[in-house]
This record gives C-alpha cells, structure tokens and sequence, in this order.
C-alpha cells in the first residue's frame, strides 16, 4: 500500500511512471511479461513454483487447467540434472474443484543446500521444468536472498520478476505481502489497463472465494511472474492487500460489513486461495490463518516469517490518538501474544549467527515533524530544516517551535502505531545478544534503518524493499522534486541511513558468517516493454555487540 500521512490515498494503486536510478551501469533487458487467458487452454498454463525449502524437502505447485476429470491425478519428478537423466524423487498427486485444481507435493528426502529440476504430467502433457533449492544445513558458508513486495498488476508489467529471474544465483525469495491487490478499477484504470494488454477480470473488488481464485489466477497468467517461480523457491507470507485494505484482526478499512458482509468470511475465502496458488507447507500450520514460521540455514541464519496484519493486530490509531501516546500503550499488540512469545523462544533456541524477520511493515522508527506531517510539501520540509541548521542562539521564536514541535509516525500503520510491541522484540533481541536483521515491505520504498531501542541503543538493522509495481511516494508527493523528497527523509529520521523514494525494484540479501549485505535492484521502467536494471549503494552490518549497525559497503 501506498505509505501515506494521509489514508484516502492508500486506497488505490495507480501506477505512475518508474525512473530509472541512475547509480551503476545498466544492463537492457527485454521483459517478456503480460497476461492473457490464452493460458487457460494450456494444461499446465498458469506455471509451476517451489516453496518452503527445508534442508530435505520442499513443497512443489502447479496448477491442473481443464483436465476433464474431477478429480484428476497429476504425475510428478524431480531429477538432479536439467536433463532428467538422473531422476531423484517421482509420484502421483490427486486434485480437484476442491482445492481449485492447484496441486502441492511435499517432496523429502532430498540433500541440503543442492539445487533440484522437477515438472508435472497429465496424461501425454508435461509442465515447463522449474528449479528449486534445499536449505544449507550446518557450517552454511554464503546465502542470498531476494525480497519482494506489492506487485499490482493491471497497470504496470513485471519487470522486477524478470530481472530476478534472470540473475540465477537467489538461493530464496521472500515475499512480503501484497502479491495480489483485491482492489477493484475505475472505468479508466480498466481502459488503461486494457491499453497495457493487463484488463482484469473480474474488474471489482474480490469478496468471493471464486473472485480471489480468479485474481491469482490472472497474476499467474504473467510469463515474467511465471519465469520467476520456475527459477527459485519462494516463502510467502500475506500483507493486507491479499484479503482487504489495511486489514487488522478483527475488520479492515477497505471492508464496510453493512454493504459487504461478513469480514470473517471474505478472510477466510481469501487466506484459502492465498494457500492454494502459493506453494506453503500447510501440513505443518496449526490452521490457515496461522502463517508465521521459521527456516533454518544452518547454523548461518534462522529466518522467522511474521505475520504483522491478521493474527494480531489491534485496529488502527488516528493522528491524534497517535499524538495523545496510544501507540506506547504497553496493552497494544501487533504480533498479538502468542505470536509474539514464539519469535522469543524460536530466537532464544536459534544457534545461528543471525537472526533474520522476515515481515511486513517498516519497524525501524519513521517519525517526521508534525508540521510536515499536516502539510507535507517542499516549503514545510525546507522551513524545517533551515530551522535545524540554524544555530540555537540566532533561532526566531518560529523556528525554535519547529525545533521542539512533537514528532508523528509518517504511517500509522506501521511498528510506529504499536511502539510497545516493538519495543517487546528489540528487548528479546538485546537480551538474547542475537544479531538482528529486520527485512520489511509494505512501503513501496527502499529504506535503510539502524534499530535503536528506547535506551538508544542500535539492536540491529532494517532493509525494506521497494514494490515491483506499485507506486510510492514519488506519487503521493507529487509536487517534491525527487530526489530532495527522499534526502529530506534521511534528513529528518535520525537513524535512517539510506531512502531510494521513486523506483521499482528488489532488495538482495547476502548473508555471511562474517556481515550481512543489503543492496537494492531498480528497473528503469515497469511501464515499457524494454527496461534496465541499476545497481544501488550497498549497505553491510556485521555480528557482535557494538557491531549492529549499518555501514557503507563498496559495490
């Protein structure tokens, strides 16, 4: 969702034009992407997908398209080679309208940290070939991770998805919510998404367990989303765009019960097509709604995937809720209770050097002046900066009031809005003496952040990834020229290191025993056919107390 002071511009998702970043040398790529329903007459059309890797196992997914029969058996293998002359695993799965002829196959007994080709067959029609890693186990020396967020897709093109695909060296992908947008289209979002050759069907807002289904299955029907998920293993975890805007436990704003029903029910069809089209271990989650779990990379990183939107979240503050200090109330939760001591004791039982969340929404403190805040334009950052730099004894009784106005969370709805329950994680963390790395999304924005508790101590750090598609604050600031829009940021948030405000891309995680490393991936364009990629400052942290911070790192 668009990250905004102001709510009733998170309800859309119009997609403006991406710049390119010009930091590195590009390299052009020709996307391939589009969708169409050309691939509804394919038996295996909509792709296949690998997930929730383990060091012996992981879940394979392909969807069955008009197999004849219902229920329909699908045949499966997985060889060592690309060439399936050294066939490891094979056998059969059985489908049906019951799971919307998606099919999951949990294959064990593999070798860790070995890459894997497996494909589909029904009858005499055989799937594309994907390739999929295990997880390291033991001494794991090196892994990399690609994190994505918020990828809509009538109005933009996949571009992000075809420039990871294509690099080959991602052990995994994350995706940190926000894979499909329920929102509906204006009759000329509609016609500009015809234009683009990306018309959605349906056009409205999901509600309906066939709605969701369908939504997912136009995603998949991206050959640039495809390409993706044939290339590597994803772990996905929902945002609130997969169910309904700015969803909490008990509601959402983009829900009204009095005209669209039961939220408990639109969740429920939402979170079982979520599961469907995704290639989760549901075996192992104690329900469908119950998705945080954590992945071992040996003794390199555990990865613990949260879920900041439905299990526990309280309902959304106001402005001057905010200000009145209800996002400190101790009683306020985000994780929720449970989850919350999970994270604890799945920390306190990790050996690894690096304690890895992956999770949703910025968590790293994000407070701007309140006189920004209200009126967020170039003027009123300019008037507040000058008033900064100007020395304390030749200040105007203005700008002494600048200095020492209150600060608010520029998006309530993130770890800002629950600063307790934030605060309950850097505690753990500290405690614990663990090295933390908090990857966020959400945002659409690239963000770096040094963690600081409420002693001030730096705990970890925080990457955020920017959107694959949709647009950030280079639109809802429309009028701040762009780059000043993103170094008044940094300017203004004492512990963020690095902001990127305008273009469409991916965060690269590469994890050491001896640093991890952030960087971000741009695409020039998400509009055009053709596109280039540009490389962005890197940043390191390394492990140890005293250590856990962010510092420059040569590309």
């Amino acid at each position: 969702m668009v990250t905004s002071a102001h709510p009733d511009a998170r309800r859309r998702f119009v997609l403006g034009s991406a710049g390119a970043l010009a930091l590195g040398t590009a390299a052009a790529v020709t996307g391939c992407g589009g969708g169409g329903n050309e691939e509804a007459q394919q038996r295996f059309g909509y792709g296949v997908a690998s997930g929730d890797p383990l060091s012996d196992r992981v879940i394979l997914w392909t969807r069955v398209n008009n197999p004849g029969e219902n229920p329909t058996t699908v045949q499966w293998e997985m060889a060592s080679d690309a060439a399936f002359t050294r066939i490891v695993r094979s056998g059969a799965a059985v489908t049906g309208s019951v799971q919307d002829f998606t099919v999951k196959v949990d294959v064990t007994g593999l070798s860790p940290a070995t890459a894997y080709y497996y494909r589909f067959r029904h009858g005499l029609e055989m799937s594309v070939t994907g390739r999929t890693k295990t997880l390291p186990d033991g001494n794991a020396t090196r892994v990399v991770m690609g994190a994505f967020s918020c990828a809509a897709f009538p109005l933009a093109q996949f571009h992000v998805y075809a420039a990871a695909a294509d690099r080959g060296d991602l052990d995994v992908a994350l995706l940190l919510g926000d894979y499909i947008y329920e929102n509906g289209l204006t009759d000329g979002e509609q016609i500009a998404a015809t234009l683009l050759g990306r018309k959605m069907d349906p056009k409205g807002e999901l509600h309906l367990l066939s709605e969701y289904r369908a939504r997912y299955a136009q995603y998949h029907s991206d050959a640039d989303l495809r390409a993706f998920h044939a290339a590597v293993p994803v772990i996905a975890v929902w945002d609130d765009h997969e169910i309904a805007n700015d969803t909490w436990r008990d509601g959402a704003g983009g829900h009204d019960p009095a005209t669209e029903g039961s939220f408990a029910a639109r969740r429920a069809a939402a979170v079982q097509a979520f599961h469907e089209w995704l290639p989760t271990r549901t075996s192992t989650l104690p329900d469908l709604q119950t998705i945080y779990r954590s992945f071992d990379f040996g003794n390199l990183l555990s990865l613990h995937m949260l879920d900041t939107r439905v299990i526990g979240r309280d309902a959304p503050l106001g402005r001057d809720a905010h200000l009145s200090g209800a996002a400190a109330d101790p009683q306020r939760q985000l994780l929720g209770a449970i989850q919350q001591d999970w994270l604890a004791a799945r920390m306190q039982a990790s050996t690894a050097t690096w304690q890895v969340l992956g999770q949703q929404v910025l968590f790293g403190r994000m407070k701007v002046p309140l006189s920004v805040y209200d009126n967020f334009t170039e003027d009123s950052l300019n008037e507040y900066q000058q008033a900064v730099d100007t020395p304390e004894a030749t200040r105007t009784e203005r700008q002494r009031a600048l200095v020492t106005q209150p600060f608010i969370a520029h998006d309530l709805n993130t770890w800002d809005g629950f600063e307790a329950a934030r605060e309950n994680v850097l505690n753990a963390a500290r405690t614990l003496d663990k090295n933390l790395v908090v990857l966020s999304g959400d945002s659409h924005n690239a963000w770096a952040n040094n963690l600081r508790d409420a002693s001030g101590a730096v705990v970890g750090v925080e990457f955020s990834t920017p959107s694959v598609t949709s647009t950030g604050l280079e639109v809802v600031h429309l009028k701040i020229p762009r780059q000043i829009l993103a170094d008044s940021f940094v300017r203004m948030v004492p512990d963020l290191q690095y902001a990127e405000t305008t273009s469409r891309g991916y965060l690269v995680l590469t994890v050491t025993p001896e640093a991890v490393r952030g960087e971000w991936v741009f695409v020039s364009s998400v509009l055009q056919n053709s596109f280039s990629k540009s490389a962005s400052p890197a940043f390191k942290t390394l492990p140890g107390a005293g250590n856990r911070t962010l510092l420059n790192a040569p590309l």
